[in-house]
């Protein structure tokens, strides 16, 4: 394993050195917020909102750094775990204290029904209190759903695929203090719940013998519920001028989540690293063209995690452009991307993005490794402004995987 732990941390150093030496000199945290609305406004001078008012024949709102900033859309697209599905999305940024001294805060959620029966929610939360002092994270979620499920590692073959329904409920909650400029620390409590699990209008008949109820068999999970409960300790350092649409900066994160049997509905006791380095770099001035970082590392360190809480493609946020999520999973994942993000018109309301990312899992069973296989990705996007303040977009990405994998893509917000 020290292997393992050695390119992991080999790998989020080298992120963080390539999103600082290519920034140049990193903004002061305390004034990053405050350089962000210039940075924005020599950007872009037009979005939705002002052709919006344009066709109403409004004036335009005026430059208030303090105010709220809301956009609502529908939400439209087709992804290899859902089919077509259509719903909305929206999202609120605000400052909870002086723009000079405090970064944007968010809150963003959705709901969605899909072409396979599934109802999909979810709300998310980003908040920085006055100056900084307290970061407070959430990230949950109620659907009712279903999901693919194969075996383990990252050469399972397309083939051999059970599908799974389930309900399926989440409560990640965050809290950290700032305790230097850019740094935190921080506790949370965790709760990941799927019941009512069964198998899907698509399983084969044979359920007792496929990968999911294998895995359940062979380390004592019951097959109809399981559940993670426990607590987090983490550490984050944010120089990012903006959240919600980074220009410059670096973000790196490390949780270490420790899930209890009995608590709260906990089935096992077990133990997970998770880090998160995203870094970015302005290839212009006026930041019109810019590259965008991105590393996962999500180990199991200790224990036996239920199937559907091992790591996998597409668990998190929206990596893995291109793959199902669960598509690949297993005790250990790293994923790394990078994208280019460009504006197409002058006024900044119409941009793109070309991505390429990657995947690696393991499987301890079958004595396969990191590295020993990967599942990569690519595609393309376009972004269609909706608040030039805030820095918030329209996201509608295509993107492409191997064995046939594609999917497309519309959100609010980038995907890192």
């Amino acid at each position: 394993m020290r292997g393992v732990w050695g390119r992991a941390l080999c790998l989020s150093v080298g992120f963080i050195v390539v999103g600082r030496g290519a920034a140049g000199a990193q903004d002061r945290p305390d004034t990053a917020a405050a350089e962000a609305p210039r940075a924005a406004e020599q950007v872009a001078t037009l979005d939705v909102g002002d052709l919006w008012r344009m066709a109403r024949h409004k004036d335009a709102q005026d430059d208030d750094a303090g105010k709220r900033f809301f956009v609502l859309s529908p939400s439209i697209g087709s992804k290899p775990s859902t089919g077509f599905n259509a719903g909305f999305s929206g999202n609120v940024a605000f400052f909870e204290g002086d723009p000079k001294t405090t970064h944007i805060s968010s809150l963003s959620g959705g709901l969605k029904i899909s072409q396979k029966h599934q109802t999909l929610s979810g709300v998310r939360l980003a908040t920085f209190t006055k100056d900084d002092r307290w970061f407070i994270q959430s990230d949950n979620r109620l659907s009712w759903t279903s999901q693919n499920t194969y075996g383990l590692g990252g050469s399972t073959p397309t083939a051999d695929v059970e599908n799974v329904k389930y309900d399926f409920f989440r409560f990640f909650e965050s809290a950290y203090r700032n305790v230097k400029p850019g740094l935190f620390v921080g506790v949370g409590l965790d709760v990941s719940d799927h019941s009512g699990v069964r198998p899907g209008t698509d399983a084969l008949p044979s359920w007792d013998e496929e990968p999911y109820e294998a895995y359940n068999q062979q380390h004592g999970f019951a097959a109809n519920r399981q559940t993670s409960s426990g607590t987090s300790a983490g550490l984050l350092f944010d120089t990012r001028d903006n959240p919600i649409n980074a220009y410059r900066g670096v973000l790196a994160s490390a949780s270490y989540r420790t899930f209890f049997a009995g608590f709260m509905g906990g089935d096992s006791t077990w133990q997970e690293l998770y880090l998160d380095v995203r870094t970015y770099r302005k290839l212009s001035s006026d930041a019109r063209h810019r590259l965008a970082f991105w590393f996962l590392g999500d180990f199991v360190t200790g224990g036996t995690a239920p199937y559907f809480d091992l790591p996998a493609t597409a668990a998190q946020d929206r990596s893995a452009r291109g793959y199902a999520e669960g598509r690949y999973r297993g005790d250990h994942l790293m994923y790394g991307e990078v994208e280019y993000r460009g504006t197409l018109t002058n006024n900044g309301l119409v941009g793109m993005v070309l991505f390429l990312n990657t995947t690696t899992v393991d499987d301890l069973a079958a004595k396969q490794k990191l590295f020993d296989s990967f599942a990569p990705g690519a595609g393309f996007g376009f972004r269609f402004l909706l608040n030039k303040r805030s820095r918030t977009n329209l996201c509608t990405d295509w993107g492409w995987g191997k064995d046939g994998s594609s999917g497309f893509y519309l959100a609010i917000q980038e995907a890192f």
